[in-house]
């Protein structure tokens, strides 16, 4: 009784590394066409879905000690993950098959950060949470060198794997300390010993610091940003992809499990520190995405604002806030993975679509197409009637409810700044003459995809409530009743 209570909160985790295993195996006996190899793991996909879904349980169940939990919140973050993953790979495989990098690695190791970002989520353990968050990692790395005949995507691995190791470091200090002044590494414990007083408060007070800087590192906020548009601009765009997409939803679990359920006690500490990180990302990243000229870097700043932005959130507090955070993450997913999409569906054999000269007049080349972007553009600019705007305006009202006025005044200038660089681009497509004019060739299921995308972006816009609620019926049911 004990071995099934431990093994069916993480059916979907064992599912996952077994179909991994077989997939490997499957892979070297398939010799040549790939194909095979992806339809298995769209299917794996599927799978891990069905097992989460019929593995559910209203509740709060922990597994394995108390080291994994299973909890509403970490149920809902996993299904949008397999739906992430599952579109990823719908994007990147023309762009990879033209560039021979369709091999059974790429999907593997996708597989691989997929059961990283699972651990992830459902962790309730300093040693779990870096189980998860280094599985991630090493996955992610090698992704980005995998093209090895490539200078800028080594020295992109290269920067990123320094970046990743200087936020390991920095998170497994803090969790020492944190441990020296509480005595567990579990976070519930943590938290009744923070509640109860700890005699050694300056050693508590030391690891939350290493611990949000760790966790901005991995956020790549400001000023840890350092490298992270060097990443997005060097690796190729299938990585960049999902480098910038799906891992944010684990970043946003493991966040919150850290300071929400195990820190809470110091909630006034780490919100200034909070505070300033979200400041400092909504400037530095809005000003310097208007300078850029190649749109993976422009996206990349644009996707240390928008983290910068969801800080809000967590700055709020209570079930809006965190559940505004939840949404941003989750809207923000859906609206990254259009953008770099788009990307690779207009780029072909020999030729990288990644500079904004290369969207001049895609209205007269593929009038749909522009469309789509136009969506996910407005979106990201948070102009209505898209889901962007929404997302934004739940993240504003949390934050002037629990009585930041000042803080949204200051995030609503900003977003005036960054929508420039995002209508730009709508006035590239729209209003300038196309550079090329070789016809846009799109796979029926990716522009299916594309176009569910940028309509979906529009319809949650018009219909933001269902996801909205779900977002805080997981945070109110998963994190603010233990």
């Amino acid at each position: 009784m004990n071995l099934m209570a431990n093994l069916l909160p993480a059916a979907a985790e064992i599912f996952l590394l077994v179909m991994v295993c077989f997939i490997l195996i499957f892979d070297l006996l398939l010799k040549t066409n790939k194909i095979y190899t992806y339809l298995f793991v769209q299917l794996t996909l599927l799978g891990c879905s069905l097992v989460t879904v019929g593995t559910h349980e209203r509740g709060v169940f922990y597994a394995f000690n108390g080291m994994f939990v299973d909890d509403l919140l970490s149920d809902v973050l996993k299904m949008l993950s397999y739906l992430g993953m599952s579109m990823v790979l719908v994007y990147s495989r023309q762009y990879l098959l033209l560039r021979g990098l369709f091999t059974g690695e790429f999907l593997v190791l996708a597989l691989f950060a997929l059961l990283g970002m699972n651990v992830m989520i459902s962790a309730n353990h300093f040693l779990t949470l870096y189980l998860g968050l280094e599985l991630l990692s090493l996955s992610l790395y090698a992704m980005v060198a995998l093209q090895r005949d490539s200078a800028i995507g080594t020295e992109a691995a290269m920067k990123y794997f320094v970046l990743g190791a200087l936020a390991s470091g920095l998170l497994l200090y803090g969790m020492s300390m944190i441990y020296g002044a509480t005595g567990s590494l579990e976070l519930g414990v943590i938290s009744n010993a923070i509640h109860q007083g700890v005699q050694n408060k300056a050693l508590l007070a030391f690891g939350l610091v290493f611990i949000v800087s760790g966790l901005a590192f991995k956020l790549g906020v400001v000023p840890f940003h350092m490298w992270v548009p060097d990443v997005y601009h060097g690796a190729p765009t299938a990585m960049t992809l999902l480098i910038g997409s799906v891992p944010k939803l684990a970043a946003f679990a493991f966040t919150v499990r850290i300071l929400v359920e195990g820190l809470q006690g110091l909630s006034a500490d780490w919100t200034g520190m909070l505070v300033v990180l979200a400041i400092a990302s909504m400037a530095l990243g809005n000003l310097s995405a208007i300078a850029q000229t190649n749109i993976k870097r422009m996206f990349a700043y644009s996707t240390i604002t928008h983290m910068g932005f969801m800080l809000l959130g967590l700055i709020s507090g209570g079930i809006e806030g965190y559940g505004s955070a939840m949404f941003y993450t989750v809207v923000y997913m859906i609206m990254s993975l259009g953008g770099f999409g788009m990307i690779m569906m207009l780029s072909r054999a020999g030729f990288e679509a990644d500079t904004l000269s290369d969207f001049k007049g895609l209205n007269q080349r593929s009038p749909w197409l522009a469309f789509m972007m136009m969506l996910l553009m407005l979106s990201m600019a948070g102009i209505p009637p898209t889901v962007g705007f929404y997302a934004k305006f739940a993240v504003l009202n949390s934050v002037v409810q629990a009585g930041y006025t000042w803080l949204a005044v200051i995030s609503v200038l900003f977003s005036l700044i960054g929508a420039f660089y995002y209508l730009r681009i709508i006035k590239l497509m729209y209003f300038d003459t196309p550079e090329s004019h070789v016809p846009i060739a799109v796979e029926s299921d990716t522009g299916l995809l594309m176009t569910l995308n940028g309509l979906g972006v529009l319809l949650l816009g018009l219909m933001p409530g269902t996801l909205m609620s779900i977002c805080a019926v997981s945070v109110r049911q998963s994190l603010l009743l233990h």
